[in-house]
C-alpha cells in the first residue's frame, strides 16, 4: 500500500451501525377454528407463533421456508393487513400494533407490498395509469398533469414506455405486470416494501430482470426490503439477512454468506442441500426430511421441528427452544447449541 492509499484510509469516516426500520417483537397471527351449533372458537391455526425480527434501514431481510410455514402471514401482519394476536410492530420508532383508521391510513404511506400474483393484484377495470396513480390520488391533493407526469416516470423507471399509461393490466406479460405491481408500490415513496414471492409466478427467463430491477429500486429510492421467497437461490441473490421460517417460528438467522457456507439448524441445513449445484465438487448430500410438516392447528410439542429432524433427541419433545446468538449475528432456536 503506498502512502496515498494510507492516507485516503485514514481519512475515511467510520462506518456507523444501520438504525433499526422494523422491530418485531414477539408476533403471533392465530386463525381462530370456529365449531359447533353456535360457532364458537375451538382451537387456532398458528400460522405465526411468537417470532421477533430486526430490519435495518437499507438492507434486504429474506424470509425462507416451506410453504404454510407462516412467511405470507408474517409479511401481511407487519403491514397490518391481517390484525396480529399478541407481540408489538415497532416501524421506524413508532407502535403500530394497534392502531386504527385514520392514524393507520396514514402509517400505511410509509410501507407497501408487491404482491405475488401479478394477474391477480391488479383490477383488470383500471387502465395502468388509474392502477400506478391510485395511491397518490388517494394521499396526495396534485393537478391531473403532474399525476399523469408522475406516473409516466414511475413506469419509465420499472421499465415500461409512456404508452402503458392508457392501456390495461391483461395487454402485458406477466413479468411487466410485475413491473406495474412495483410502479404502484413506489408510488407513495415508502420506505419498507414487502416483496411476498414476487417472481415465483413468473418463467425463469424473466426473474432475473425483475430482481436486479428491484435491487436497483432499492438503491435509488434509499428501500428497505422483507424478501419473502420458498426459493432459497432467490433468495440467496437478494438478500442481506436471512431468517429461516418452520411451521410458524423462526428457526434461524443469519447474514447472507453464514448461513449458506454454515447452515446450523438441522431445518436449514435440510434446505440447503436441496439447492441445485452444476458443480460437482460442490454438491452437498441430499438431506430428505421423513414425513410430512405438521399442522399449525395441532403443532407437536417441543421443538416444531423435531418430529421430521434426522438430529432429534428425547428432550426435543418437551422443549421449545428459542433464538440465541451461538455466534456473531447468527441465531439459532434449536438445543444442540
Amino acid at each position: 500500500m503506498n502512502m496515498t492509499e494510507t492516507r485516503e484510509t485514514a481519512t475515511q469516516p467510520p462506518k456507523t451501525e444501520k438504525e433499526v426500520l422494523l422491530d418485531i417483537q414477539n408476533l403471533k397471527t392465530y386463525y381462530p377454528i370456529k365449531g359447533g351449533f353456535l360457532k364458537r372458537t375451538i382451537g387456532n391455526v398458528k400460522a405465526v407463533d411468537d417470532i421477533n425480527i430486526q430490519i435495518k434501514k437499507g438492507e434486504t431481510m429474506g424470509l425462507v421456508g416451506e410453504s404454510g410455514c407462516g412467511k405470507s402471514t408474517t409479511g401481511r401482519t407487519i403491514l397490518r393487513l391481517l390484525t396480529p394476536t399478541s407481540g408489538k410492530i415497532i416501524f421506524d420508532g413508532k407502535d403500530i400494533t394497534k392502531i386504527k383508521g385514520n392514524v393507520l391510513r396514514k402509517a400505511r404511506q410509509d410501507f407497501q407490498m408487491v404482491f405475488q400474483d401479478p394477474y391477480a393484484s391488479l383490477n383488470p377495470t383500471q387502465s395502468v395509469g388509474d392502477i400506478v396513480s391510485e395511491p397518490i390520488r388517494n394521499y396526495r391533493k396534485v393537478s391531473k398533469k403532474e399525476l399523469k407526469s408522475e406516473v409516466i416516470e414511475l413506469l419509465r423507471r420499472v421499465g415500461l414506455p409512456p404508452e402503458a399509461y392508457d392501456k390495461y393490466a391483461h395487454e402485458f406479460s406477466g413479468g411487466q405486470r410485475q413491473r406495474i405491481g412495483i410502479a404502484r408500490a413506489l408510488a407513495l415513496k415508502p420506505k419498507l416494501i414487502v416483496a411476498d414471492e414476487p417472481v415465483s409466478a413468473l418463467d425463469v427467463s424473466v426473474q432475473s430482470q425483475v430482481l436486479n430491477l428491484l435491487k436497483e429500486l432499492q438503491d435509488e429510492f434509499d428501500l428497505t426490503y422483507l424478501f419473502i421467497a420458498h426459493d432459497l437461490s432467490v433468495v440467496k441473490h437478494m438478500s442481506d439477512r436471512i431468517g429461516v421460517m418452520y411451521l410458524g417460528n423462526m428457526v434461524e438467522v443469519a447474514d447472507n454468506k453464514s448461513l449458506y457456507a454454515e447452515p446450523l439448524h438441522p431445518y436449514t441445513q435440510a434446505l440447503i442441500s436441496a439447492i441445485p449445484e452444476t458443480d460437482p465438487k460442490k454438491r452437498k448430500e441430499r438431506i430428505v426430511l421423513q414425513g410430512d410438516v405438521p399442522s399449525p392447528a395441532n403443532p407437536p410439542s417441543g421443538c416444531p421441528f423435531h418430529t421430521r429432524c434426522p438430529m432429534a433427541k428425547a428432550e426435543c419433545a418437551e422443549i421449545k427452544p428459542t433464538l440465541k446468538e451461538v455466534k456473531p449475528g447468527h441465531q439459532v432456536a434449536c438445543i444442540l447449541y
